[in-house]
């Protein structure tokens, strides 16, 4: 499988492009090769404050600011900020005293979700071009951090947990939405490019994904929310064989949305101030 960001950053930069030709967002075997719809992952924000059709590219897989406890006033960081979605609900939580910051690598994504922001003429929200593995903010600037269906395209999940323990300020906390494996997919779902970039051969073992977490020092880490993806059988027979195919439909093998929270403690284990 070629470098698994160059895979993110082109695959994702051709959906941003589709929406401004007013295509649809979802990935079909015409832009992104085998059939992975994007939105049988995604949940309706409809009903949500601070909604924004034009910044919504049904690419998330669940709703994180339902569960982030976001304040009035709150500095928050959404990684992979996509065309805005979720920046745009939160600000409508901090309020006009917050501050949102969104963050993604892809170039189309970040000229989209300025374009959104413009529209909406917010001055309290930016978007910033970057990589979660390597996040270019100073220590301890954030309240709340968010994400929604990114982390598991990210390679190096420890080294993105371990990097938004270092940004969050002592005593914060994160909610994200994110995919993960119950079971074990097979070797060509592994392997292949497509499936990475449509979120699912990325995917974490649930309960490695949560051993990440408490290793990169968090506490109370709490799953708030778990569904359980269901892919075809025209799909999932491309990259299974008959036995396979039988672990999936009795649920011996799985793919899930999860959203899950943790904090930064107060103090560190030693006794001083983290």
């Amino acid at each position: 499988m070629k470098d698994a960001k160059e895979i993110v950053k082109e695959k994702y930069g051709k959906i941003a492009e589709q929406s401004n030709s007013g295509q649809s967002s979802c990935c079909s075997s015409s832009c992104c090769g085998p059939q992975v719809d994007y939105t049988v992952f995604s949940e309706n924000y409809e009903t949500k404050e601070g909604y924004n059709p034009d910044a919504d590219l049904n690419l998330g897989c669940g709703i994180p600011t339902d569960f982030a406890g976001i304040k009035p006033g709150d500095h928050v960081l959404d990684l992979g900020s996509g065309a805005g979605n979720d920046c745009f609900v939160a600000r409508a939580i901090t309020g006009e005293n917050g501050k949102i910051i969104g963050l993604d690598m892809t170039e189309q994504m970040i000229s989209k979700a300025k374009e959104n922001c413009s529209k909406l003429n917010f001055k309290n929200v930016e978007f910033v071009l970057g990589d979660i593995e390597e996040m270019p903010f100073d220590d301890k600037q954030f309240d709340v951090v968010i994400s929604n269906c990114v982390l598991n395209l990210v390679p190096d999940k420890s080294k993105a947990f371990s990097e938004i323990f270092r940004v969050l300020k002592t005593g914060g906390h994160f909610c994200v939405s994110d995919v993960v494996i119950k079971g074990a997919l097979s070797d060509k779902m592994k392997k292949d490019a497509e499936m990475y970039a449509g979120c699912v051969s990325g995917a974490s073992e649930m309960t490695e994904y949560l051993k990440i977490i408490e290793n990169s020092g968090f506490l109370n880490v709490k799953v708030h929310k778990q569904k359980e993806i269901k892919l075809p059988d025209s799909l999932l027979s491309e990259y299974n064989d008959v036995n396979e195919l039988k672990s999936f439909h009795a649920g011996d093998t799985g793919i899930f949305s999860i959203t899950v929270s943790a904090e930064r403690p107060d103090s560190c284990s030693c006794g001083g101030i983290c």
